[in-house]
């Protein structure tokens, strides 16, 4: 069999990705067709990174350098003559598997639906090596297939609000396991002791494409706990610059977050307002991309340790030095016991402290920023707690920029621009004039994966499909109709359709915009999208070369 059926399509996914939709069905074949397209296109000139999902290929690009028209006739192209990838090097991983019981609470019901027996379900289980056909939903979950036909169960109605870390689960023509405890609505049938995600290993995830996994049964296992929130002591920094008084509600240490692990299901997570993370770190002298502090109301209180300059941006969270409103946007002069804090949010979500000298935190897969649930990055992989002690480093140092301008945070009312998305066509005309004319709500329920918004539902042909890749910005639209704006801790592959995706230089209005913010969407360019992005480069380029 070759790939090149005729019926494969290219689709923007903002001015960030394109999808590569090979079909719209589940098949080994197709999806060996997707992990032969990303292996060949991997290299190719402006690709970042390649996402295989089930019958689709994510290809994260460049946005100033990526010439999106060449991509996309080169993968057309490649698949005309493209095999499917059957014979790769993947490894055999073995699991050992608890059946039924407390371990898999849905068994006999999945075993039921096809007239099985508990014991037959089980053989038939297990007793074929499964592909893994892409990771996504959470790091390092495997989805894997394709089963017998007898064991195929729809999702339940209700998910569970949490699934312990190594169950075992059936959904439609799918296996999967969990890897970390989530919410989920996979029906479960056994549960492995394997840890399959630990983010105290320099390579955190067990699985990659292409594997194949084989369930082996077992009568009893002890299932250990995922290390998350527990992580290793955290070494005194070199240099303490701050004493946490008060953590505040959600301070991490974020920079403009990781590269290179969305195909294994690792978000990049990074600033949710990465211009106004930039700004701070300019204004004290740093890389433009050093990493910084990040928090929202109520703020955190920082007694500083030693001389420091600082530069809080972003949110105006009253900000206040010594019980002293100190100015936004501008270079701000510490003394050693002084502390700064913040008060009540006046407008915007997320504030940014910038250190002079930049937070002294090692990399985690290339990147320090702080993924909490995956305990992954910054300090710990968590939240600032009270007592913790922050560190500096000692450059590269560059000549503070001049207090010049601020970016702006929403206040009233917000327009974004938003590019089609790549399921723009399951919505009749009645969804889409909703989703380009209303005005939209900011719920009080978002968080850093995504921002809920609530207004008039605009439903989809279709609710269900084949997972494919996500990017921050990509606007989901599940089957109550009320769309939802992935952010940088969101999932990198998701199932509902995508009328539209934000472009990448107004993604920070919608993180900044608070509770109750209506948000409007305007349609745009590819042109303009990228535009943005140049412009606000050239900007930064002006301000460190200044």
């Amino acid at each position: 069999m070759t790939c090149g059926s005729g019926t494969a399509s290219v689709r923007l996914c903002g001015d960030r990705g394109l999808v590569v939709e090979l079909a719209d069905e589940l098949s080994t074949e197709i999806n060996g067709c997707v992990r032969a397209l990303g292996a060949r296109l991997r290299d190719a000139p402006g690709v970042l990174e390649v996402v295989p999902t089930l019958r689709s290929l994510l290809l994260v690009i460049d946005p100033l350098t990526a010439d999106r028209d060449r991509l996309a006739g080169m993968a057309l192209q490649l698949l005309s003559d493209l095999r499917p990838d059957h014979d790769s090097a993947g490894r055999l991983i073995e699991l050992p598997v608890v059946y039924g019981g407390d371990a898999g609470p849905d068994l006999d019901d999945v075993a039921q639906r096809s007239g099985l027996t508990r014991r037959e379900a089980i053989e038939l289980h297990s007793r074929q090596d499964y592909r893994v056909l892409m990771l996504g939903f959470a790091p390092g979950f495997p989805y894997l297939g394709v089963m017998a036909d007898l064991l195929r169960s729809p999702r339940l109605s209700t998910p569970r609000t949490r699934v312990p870390a190594g169950s075992v689960g059936v959904a439609d023509a799918l296996t999967g396991v969990y890897p970390l405890p989530t919410p989920g609505g996979w029906r479960l049938i056994g549960r492995t002791p394997q840890i399959l995600y630990d983010p105290r290993n320099p390579d955190p995830i067990l699985f990659r494409p292409g594997d194949r996994v084989r369930f082996l049964p077992v009568v009893s296992a002890s299932f250990p706990d995922v290390p998350l929130g527990s992580p290793a002591p955290l070494h005194p920094p070199k240099r303490p610059v701050f004493e946490v008084r008060d953590p505040g509600l959600f301070t991490t240490v974020q920079d403009l977050g990781r590269t290179g692990h969305r195909n294994l299901g690792l978000p990049p997570a990074g600033a949710m307002d990465p211009s106004s993370l930039q700004f701070a770190n300019l204004l004290v002298g740093n890389r433009p991309q050093a990493a910084a502090l990040e928090c929202t109301a109520p703020g955190p209180a920082l007694r500083a340790l030693d001389e420091v300059t600082v530069a809080v941006t972003g949110a105006d969270l009253s900000a206040s030095l010594e019980g002293r409103e100190v100015p936004l946007w501008a270079p701000i002069e510490m003394q050693a016991g002084q502390t700064l804090s913040f008060g009540a949010p006046r407008r915007g979500m997320w504030a940014y402290v910038g250190v002079a000298g930049g937070i002294d935190i090692a990399a985690v897969l290339g990147s320090a920023a702080t993924y909490v649930p995956g305990a992954l990055g910054g300090l710990g992989g968590r939240r600032l707690r009270a007592g913790d002690a922050v560190g500096r480093g000692e450059g590269p140092r560059r000549s503070a920029v001049p207090h010049s301008m601020a970016l702006p945070i929403p206040a009233g009312d917000v327009a974004v621009r938003v590019l089609p998305g790549p399921q723009d066509g399951w919505f009749d005309e009645a969804s889409r004039q909703r989703f380009w004319q209303a005005a939209f709500s900011i719920s009080v329920h978002s968080d850093r994966a995504g921002v809920r918004l609530t207004g008039p539902a605009v439903p989809a042909r279709r609710v269900e499909m084949l997972s494919d890749g996500l990017l921050p910005g990509a606007i989901q639209v599940p089957e109550g109709g009320q769309p939802i704006v992935i952010m940088g801790d969101g999932p990198t592959t998701g199932g509902y359709p995508k009328p539209g995706v934000v472009v990448s230089a107004d993604l920070r209005l919608v993180a900044q915009a608070r509770p109750g913010t209506r948000v409007r969407f305007v349609p745009t360019t590819i042109r303009e999208a990228v535009d943005a992005l140049r412009a606000w480069e050239e900007t930064l380029r002006r301000m460190t070369s200044d």
